[in-house]
C-alpha cells in the first residue's frame, strides 16, 4: 500500500461518466488526500458534485497532474493521447476510459474480476475496455475457465447515454417532439432514435463491421488472452437512457448445461444471475440501472449445436461499463501497490 493517500484527479469531470466517477470514487470510500475536478477550459470554475462537496472545476494543461498520484480519464481519445502521456511524465497513473489505448500492446486492458495480474505490466497508463464488452467478458471468463469458449456471437442493444449527455437530451426531446406531433430533429444520430432502432454505433469500417463491433471483437481476446476464441458482434443503439443489452450465444468445448453455467456463474464476483422465465425474472435495462452488478439471465441450451448456450446480460454502461470499472482498476493498483510510474 501506498504510504500516504493518493491524489486523485478526474478528467472530464462534468460528463456523464464523469460525474459517475465522483460519486463512485465518494460511494466506495476510496483513499484519497483530494480529488480535483479537471475538464476543458469552457466547463473551469463551474462546479461538480463529489458527495457532500462541491468541487470547482479546473482547466486541463499539461501542467495539471504536478502532484496527483492517479488520474482517471473520460474525456474522448483526443484528449486522452495529448494527456494522459503528460501524467505520466508528472509521475501519474492514468486510469483511461476511451479507446485510446486499448489495443495498444503495451497497455493493459483490464476488468478487475477478469484479468487483474495484467496490472503488474503497466507503465503508467491502464486502458478501461468499452462498455458492452466489459459486462460480456465478465461473464465470458468463468464459463471459459469451465468449459473453454471456442466462439461467441453477439448482438447488442446500447442505451443512449453510451454516446453521452446531448444523446440522452435528444432522446428526451424527440419523444416530446412525437407526443407533440411536431418533426423531430437529429444531430446526435444520423436517425430518429426516439422509438427506433440504429444498426450503426460509431463509423462503419472496411470490413464493413462498425468501429464499436470490432471494439468487442479486439478486446474480448486480450482480455481473456486468448485469440483462439472467435467473437463476431452486431451492435445497436436503442431508444434506452441507461443500461446495455446483450443476447449472448456461445460455442464451448466441454458441454455445460444451463444448470451448470447458472451454478459457475452464481460464485462469480460482480454477477449476479437473474434468471426464473417461470416468475417473468430475466434481466432488462430498468433492472440493471443504477446497480453494480451484472445480470445475467435467459439461460438456454442451443438446440442448433451439440455444445451451446445462450444467455441475457445488461449492465448500467454508465457504472460497471465506465465509471465503476476504472475505480476497481484503481482499487487494485493501490491494493497491490501498483500505484506508481514503473
Amino acid at each position: 500500500m501506498m504510504a500516504k493517500k493518493p491524489v486523485v484527479a478526474v478528467v472530464g469531470a462534468t460528463g456523464a461518466v464523469g460525474r459517475e466517477m465522483l460519486d463512485t470514487l465518494v460511494r466506495r470510500d476510496f483513499p484519497h488526500a483530494e480529488v480535483r475536478a479537471l475538464a476543458s477550459s469552457r466547463s473551469a470554475g463551474t462546479p461538480v458534485e463529489c458527495g457532500s462537496r462541491s468541487l470547482t472545476v479546473q482547466e486541463l494543461t499539461e501542467d495539471s497532474f504536478v502532484g496527483v498520484d492517479l488520474a482517471i480519464f473520460s474525456a474522448g481519445g483526443s484528449t486522452s493521447e495529448k494527456f494522459a502521456p503528460c501524467a505520466v511524465k508528472a509521475g501519474c497513473v492514468v486510469v483511461d476510459n476511451s479507446s485510446a489505448w486499448r489495443m495498444d500492446s503495451a497497455v493493459p486492458l483490464v476488468v478487475p474480476e477478469v484479468n487483474p495480474d495484467d496490472l503488474a505490466w503497466h507503465k503508467g497508463i491502464i486502458a478501461n475496455p468499452n462498455c458492452s464488452t466489459i459486462q460480456m467478458v465478465a461473464v465470458l471468463k468463468p464459463l471459459h475457465d469451465a468449459a473453454r469458449i471456442r466462439r461467441v456471437v453477439v448482438s447488442t442493444y446500447q442505451a443512449v447515454s453510451g454516446t453521452g449527455q446531448k444523446a440522452i437530451a435528444e432522446l428526451e426531446s424527440q419523444v416530446r417532439q412525437l407526443f407533440n406531433g411536431q418533426e423531430t430533429a437529429s444531430e446526435v444520430y444520423p436517425y430518429r432514435i426516439a422509438f427506433n432502432c440504429l444498426p450503426q454505433i460509431d463509423v462503419f469500417l472496411d470490413n464493413e463491421y462498425t468501429k464499436e463491433e470490432m471494439k468487442m471483437v479486439l478486446e474480448t481476446t486480450k482480455i481473456l488472452g486468448d485469440d483462439t476464441v472467435r467473437v463476431t458482434a452486431t451492435t445497436v443503439r436503442v431508444p434506452v437512457f441507461y443500461g446495455h443489452s446483450e443476447s449472448v450465444n456461445i460455442e464451448t468445448e466441454k458441454k455445460l448445461s444451463p444448470q451448470e453455467a447458472r451454478a459457475i456463474l452464481s460464485q462469480a464476483p460482480g454477477i449476479r444471475v437473474y434468471d426464473n422465465p417461470g416468475e417473468k425474472i430475466y434481466p432488462m435495462p430498468v433492472v440493471a440501472a443504477g446497480e453494480d452488478d451484472i445480470f445475467v439471465g435467459r439461460i438456454r441450451e442451443d438446440e442448433s449445436i451439440a455444445n451451446g448456450l445462450n444467455m441475457f446480460i445488461v449492465a448500467d454502461n454508465i457504472r460497471k461499463g465506465a465509471a465503476l470499472n476504472a475505480v476497481q482498476i484503481a482499487e487494485a493498483l493501490l491494493e497491490r501497490n501498483l500505484l506508481r510510474v514503473p
